[in-house]
């Protein structure tokens, strides 16, 4: 047999064509994931939700579906742009509604209760979200299970209680669209940083940057820091081999390819989650790995491990073919994932060649932007391509004696305390704690917006920090203030206990007082003297 046809015949198999395996237990497994990552998206949302978007909140969502009323004034329009149900009502009951609907459906899947209707529920309500939020949705994790949602929904066995699904097995082609999602995710983070990435990528030195200026870095990420420069240069060709070599193995490598290329991938994702706080990023990542696999190779591998009865149980519910259906159905679903197919394709181009677009785009240029981006049916996946400079962080500090002292209001999780390390958070995110550092990027009006409601004690945004500094007497005053953080070195840590140094960079504005109508100003004249 020729390279070139062992190839095709790899690729087949990889596409699910040859029609010998099949994949109930992999699908049952990654549908359980699937359930278990969206609980955790909507409790995050339960917690943090009504002071992000609420009526009360930093972002409220009324004012944002106002404000695309006044820019789009035809209906239509305003739904591409913001596909969400709060166009239906954008009130506080709607917020509960959606949080809570999500958390069922996520409940649901989880027990594998009618799995299609629970995906497309997840799908829908936490588009709902993502559309209408704007800077508290600045990562690629929102969009990675959106897309993961949405493809799930046909890859998933139809009925209430399908069990293992096994009169209903996945059709060749819900497999391979939900294989070219892993796919994309891997490849195209791997060629993004060696061609058009950060140069630390190329220079052998990301790694070295890398834990240090991440978002929320764990105390394993601090020590993995004071590693030598060789290691790191060990971890970037882990993570070369996970992103570009895994890939291409998972493609045309067969089942020992595939088993090789799940585990560069798990050992790459596992590193990185216990390092860093991406929220459930690694997790789904690692969840999806298992798509490589399929139920002959599960056998395979637990036969291998003596273990008769736990392969028996792999082989024991051999799949039925896949139920014919009506033509109309079956080549109107195949358009539907072909077209999915091209957008992602799509996607990735736009990204490599840096032509993404900024605010909203002209529908005579780029329809298919103008068209599909806001439902982020598919998109490029490129994490890590690059590092800022330095790691600034922005810190809130009140005043309640006219600006003599001056005191934190402390987060949960993210670096501020020198003697203080991210706990282990992921796959939760906090979501309004890794919005700071974009916003401050951004100059966005958000990081006033938070000044603001601490000025009013609003009990939802002061809830976001760890505690009140005032409890004595409010604060009149509220400082921004922008800090560098560095890491310390050993021999530092085991001295002092600082994991940090933190260095004063500047105010982000002058400090902020209310003025009679609650509006922000400036400070307020200085108290007079006493007596």
């Amino acid at each position: 047999m020729t390279l070139l046809r062992r190839a095709w015949l790899e690729l087949g198999n990889f596409a699910a064509r040859d029609g010998r395996a099949t994949y109930l237990w992999p699908r049952w497994l990654v549908l359980r994931a699937i359930g278990i990552v969206y609980l955790l998206i909507f409790w995050g949302i339960h917690t943090e939700g009504r002071a992000l978007i609420g009526p009360d909140g930093l972002a409220p969502v009324e004012r944002f579906c106002a404000h695309l009323r006044e820019v789009f004034p035809h209906p239509l329009e305003r739904f591409i742009r913001a596909p969400s149900l709060f166009w239906v009502s954008s009130g506080p009951g709607m917020i509960t509604l959606l949080t809570w609907t999500g958390l069922g459906a996520a409940a649901a899947l989880v027990l594998n209760l009618w799995p299609r209707m629970a995906l497309f529920a997840c799908w829908a309500c936490f588009l709902s979200f993502v559309s209408t939020w704007g800077l508290f949705s600045p990562t690629i994790i929102d969009q990675l299970m959106l897309e993961t949602a949405l493809l799930a929904i046909v890859f998933a066995p139809a009925g209430l209680r399908p069990g293992l699904g096994a009169s209903r097995p996945p059709s060749a082609l819900a497999v391979f669209m939900m294989r070219w999602l892993l796919f994309r995710i891997m490849f195209g983070s791997g060629l993004i940083k060696a061609f058009a990435g950060d140069t630390h990528w190329r220079d052998f030195t990301a790694l070295d940057v890398m834990y240090e200026t991440s978002p929320a870095p764990t105390i394993l990420g601090f020590f993995d820091h004071q590693l030598p420069h060789a290691w790191h240069v060990g971890e970037i060709g882990l993570t070369f081999a996970a992103e570009l070599l895994a890939p291409l193995l998972a493609v045309f490598g067969g089942a020992r390819g595939r088993w090789v290329a799940l585990g560069l991938w798990v050992a790459l994702q596992g590193g990185i989650q216990l390092t860093g706080n991406f929220g459930w990023l690694n997790t789904a990542a690692i969840a999806l790995g298992l798509l490589l696999l399929d139920d002959q190779m599960l056998a395979a591998a637990a036969r291998r491990l003596r273990a008769s009865r736990l392969a028996a149980w792999f082989e024991g519910a051999p799949a039925a073919k896949v139920a014919p259906s009506r033509r109309w159905m079956h080549h109107g679903l195949t358009a539907l994932l072909w077209l999915h197919f091209g957008l992602g394709l799509h996607a990735f181009v736009v990204e490599a060649t840096g032509r993404t677009v900024i605010g909203k785009p002209d529908p005579r240029e780029r329809p298919v932007d103008y068209l599909f981006r806001d439902f982020r049916l598919a998109n490029a996946y490129v994490p890590f391509a690059s590092f800022p400079a330095t790691k600034l962080e922005v810190e809130f500090a009140g005043s309640n004696d006219g600006g003599a002292t001056w005191r934190p209001y402390l987060f949960h999780y993210k670096p501020q305390l020198e003697d203080r390390i991210s706990p282990f958070l992921a796959p939760r995110f906090a979501r309004f704690e890794s919005s700071l550092q974009l916003a401050l990027y951004e100059q966005s009006p958000v990081l006033p917006g938070v000044a603001r409601q601490l000025l009013r004690r609003n009990p939802d945004v002061m809830g976001l920090f760890r505690d009140d500094p005032f409890e004595d007497r409010p604060a009149t005053m509220i400082r921004i203030v922008v800090f560098e953080f560095k890491f310390t070195d050993l021999p530092t840590w085991r001295e002092t206990g600082r994991f940090w140094t933190k260095g004063y960079v500047a105010d982000f504005t002058q400090p902020l007082s209310l003025d009679a109508d609650g509006n922000l100003t400036g400070p307020p004249p200085p108290a007079p003297p006493a007596g």
